[in-house]
Formats: structure tokens, C-alpha cells, sequence
């Protein structure tokens, strides 16, 4: 019988969808709930899940093909996993017929007393430690052996990790080739709505500083005991900054709204969109209702908004909406950007990598951490006095962080 593979139901927003990846081909075996294949929507990639245990049949919409909600993508034939078990099932087969001992010995190996000993205080399973001994007795040399192995291990993972941070070229030098790939979903529609921002607002950037000596000593004295006390969620200085715009926003109420034609509509509320990087391009998770979170339950969303970026599992509704965003280009090294306000929002405030800066503090020179803040607005909606003193208020918030509060 031949169940059909269909996209998933889109919602309102989004029109379409592309096929991105098909991780089964023609003929191969699927059980229930394996991923089938990717969709990929102006804002996230979808998941496809298989319904039934069977084969894939026939592949209906190729990878590239745009396709509408609900619309056939192929088809599983149910009980076609059958026929490919026997060959599948050789190779365990094979293997047990290789250690036909395995099935007595292997959870209670013979293994010398202070073998046993020694293993349980490394945390070795001494089942999987192989015995050199007479009739393969595990021996204390074997437990010191797999134990000097297991601490050379970690060593040798940040070597393996290091490799990816160095992007290899890709292109060998001397080489005259071109390389063209059609841009992905996401990308294509970043770019169309960061053009339609430039065209269609009135955008100025407003710069100031900030110096994060508060702050950072702040976090420096409590980030351990945080940790333990929030189950093991990491403070860091993005939850800072997430509650200073918060704050900052509900005295000026112009930078949380927004146009719709020819009214202006104010928020009650701060839907406090955060970039995320992913390696399908930049995403916008965004943190309702912001101002009503602690420091722990914003750097927990992020953390989590982050996990989901990486892996590709931000839902559509993790990605809409939002009264203001916050872009972190810092991380990666930016020492000053203009961001680009994300329409209909009428603000986006841009941090900076911190940087050890000569300053003259009370007659003297001192170095301090200082960062860059930028923020973009709408002309139109805000005005330069409004923005400046936004941006000012921010800075004296996370200058004294005993502001946020006494809410002062």
C-alpha cells in the first residue's frame, strides 16, 4: 500500500516552500518518524517525517522544486522493508557468528579483582576493555591501558574542533573556475527585506559608547553562583542589554512601535527580537513579552533560541512578530556596523565587540572595556532627540546596573 509523502501545512504568512534536501532515496528503507525531507520556507526549514515503516517509492517533487501546502512530495510503499531486512540482517549475522562468546561473557567479563577496581574508580566499563590475560581475562595492564586511553582522548578533540574554525578556500589558488549555487530561501528572502527597509523608511543610525566595567564585574562576581542557582543557565551580557532596552523602551514608547499605513500602533508590550546566526543564514527568534522576564529566563530563551537555530528547528511562530531586536555583531569581531531596522519595527540596536580603550576618567587615564552601540530608527515615527536619549539610556543602565533595579 502507498502512503503519500505531503509538504507540511503552512501557515497564512507563507505563500510556498522549496524542496532544500531529501535525506532517503528511491528504493531505500524508512521506518516511522525518520526524516523523510527538508522544506524550506522564507523564515524556517521544515521537517518532513516518515508516517509508516516501508520504502520510498517515487519522488515526485525534485530538491529545488517550490511547492504548496499539502502538496505531494512522493510516496512510501508500506512492507517494502521486509524484502531489504535479510540483507541488512547479514551483517549482525556475520558479526555474531565472529564472537559467539559475546553473548555469555561480554556484561560479566572475567577480569582480576584489581582490574575490577581499578576500572570502577576510572569509570571504565570493563566490558568494553579487551582482556590480554589467559582465556582473555582482563588484566590490571588493560585497565591502565584503556584508562591512559580515555584522558589522551580529550586531549585530542580540541585539535580535531580547531580544524572547522579556519574555513578551508574554496577554491585552490591559481584557479579560474566559478562556482554558482541558487541562493537559499532564508537568504533570498533577508536580502529582499532588508532592501525594501532601505527603500521604503527614513533609517538613521545613531552612535554612542558604553563602558562595561559594571557590568562585566558584575558578571564576573555572580556568573558561578547563577549557574548553579538557575540549573546550570550561563549568565552572559546579552540579558543585560535585553533588560536596558526593555527598560528603555517603556520611557519612550515611539522606539517599540510601529507604522501600519497611516497610523502609528503602540505595544504594551516588548517582543524583544534576538539575531541568531545559522548556517542557513541570519534568523530573528523573538522573546515575548521581555519586560516580564528575569535575567535567568532571558538567558535561558537565548540559549535556547540559539540550540534550535543550530540544529534547524525554530517553528514559525519563534520567528514572527516582535516590537524591537537586538544584533550582536560583536561576536564576531565587529568593532562598529549600522544595523538595519527589520520592518515593521521601527528601531534595531546594534552591539560591538568590547575593546580595552584609553579613557579619561575624572582628570585621569584609565582603561576601561568600552563597546560601540549603534542604533537605527525610523525617522519617519522617531525623532533624533528620541533616539539619542534611548540610546543614553541604555548606556547609563548597564553603567550602573543597579538601575535596573531600583528602576531609576
Amino acid at each position: 500500500m502507498a502512503i503519500e509523502i505531503k509538504a507540511p501545512s503552512f501557515p497564512e504568512s507563507v505563500a510556498d516552500g522549496t524542496v532544500a534536501t531529501w535525506h532517503k532515496k528511491p528504493g531505500e528503507a524508512v521506518k516511522r518518524d525518520d526524516l523523510i525531507v527538508d522544506i524550506e520556507t522564507d523564515k524556517v526549514v521544515l521537517e518532513v517525517l516518515a508516517e509508516a515503516d516501508g520504502v520510498l517509492g517515487a519522488i515526485v517533487a525534485e530538491e529545488g522544486a517550490t511547492v504548496l501546502s499539502n502538496q505531494v512530495l512522493g510516496s512510501i510503499e508500506e512492507g517494502g522493508a521486509a524484502a531489504a531486512a535479510p540483507a541488512a540482517a547479514a551483517a549482525p549475522a556475520a558479526t555474531a557468528a565472529a564472537a559467539p562468546a559475546a553473548a555469555d561473557g561480554e556484561d560479566d567479563p572475567i577480569a582480576a579483582p584489581a582490574a575490577r577496581k581499578l576500572a570502577e574508580e576510572n569509570g571504565i566499563n570493563i566490558a568494553s576493555v579487551a582482556g590480554t590475560g589467559k582465556g582473555g581475562r582482563v588484566t590490571k595492564e588493560d585497565v591502565v591501558a584503556a584508562v591512559a586511553a580515555k584522558k589522551a582522548a580529550p586531549a585530542a578533540a580540541p585539535a580535531k574542533a580547531a580544524a572547522p574554525s579556519a574555513a578551508a578556500p574554496m577554491f585552490a589558488a591559481g584557479d579560474r573556475i566559478e562556482k554558482r549555487v541558487p541562493m537559499t530561501r532564508v537568504r533570498a528572502t533577508v536580502a529582499k527585506r532588508l532592501v525594501e527597509a532601505q527603500s521604503n523608511m527614513a533609517m538613521l543610525t545613531t552612535f554612542n559608547e558604553v563602558d562595561m566595567t559594571e557590568v562585566m564585574a558584575l558578571r564576573s562576581k555572580y556568573k558561578d553562583l547563577f549557574e548553579k542557582s538557575h540549573n546550570g543557565v550561563r549568565l552572559g551580557f546579552m540579558s543585560f542589554f535585553v533588560k536596558a532596552a526593555t527598560e528603555a523602551l517603556k520611557r519612550f514608547p515611539a522606539v517599540n512601535a510601529s507604522i501600519d499605513g497611516g497610523d502609528i500602533v503602540y505595544h504594551g508590550y516588548a517582543d524583544i527580537g534576538v539575531a541568531v546566526s545559522s548556517d542557513r543564514g541570519l534568523v530573528v527568534p523573538v522573546l515575548r513579552n521581555a519586560e516580564l522576564m528575569s535575567l535567568a529566563e532571558i538567558e535561558g530563551g537565548i540559549a535556547t533560541f540559539g540550540k534550535k537555530a543550530r540544529d534547524g528547528k525554530l517553528s514559525m511562530d519563534e520567528m514572527t512578530g516582535g516590537t524591537f531586536t537586538i544584533t550582536n555583531g560583536g561576536t564576531f569581531g565587529s568593532m562598529m556596523s549600522t544595523p538595519i531596522v527589520n520592518p515593521p519595527q521601527a528601531a534595531i540596536l546594534g552591539m560591538h565587540n568590547i575593546i580595552q580603550r584609553p579613557m579619561a576618567i575624572n582628570g585621569q587615564v584609565v582603561i576601561r572595556p568600552m563597546m560601540y552601540l549603534a542604533l537605527s530608527y525610523d525617522h519617519r515615527l522617531i525623532d533624533g532627540k528620541e533616539a539619542v536619549t534611548f540610546l543614553v539610556t541604555i548606556k547609563n543602565l548597564l553603567e550602573d546596573p543597579a538601575r535596573l533595579l531600583l528602576d531609576i
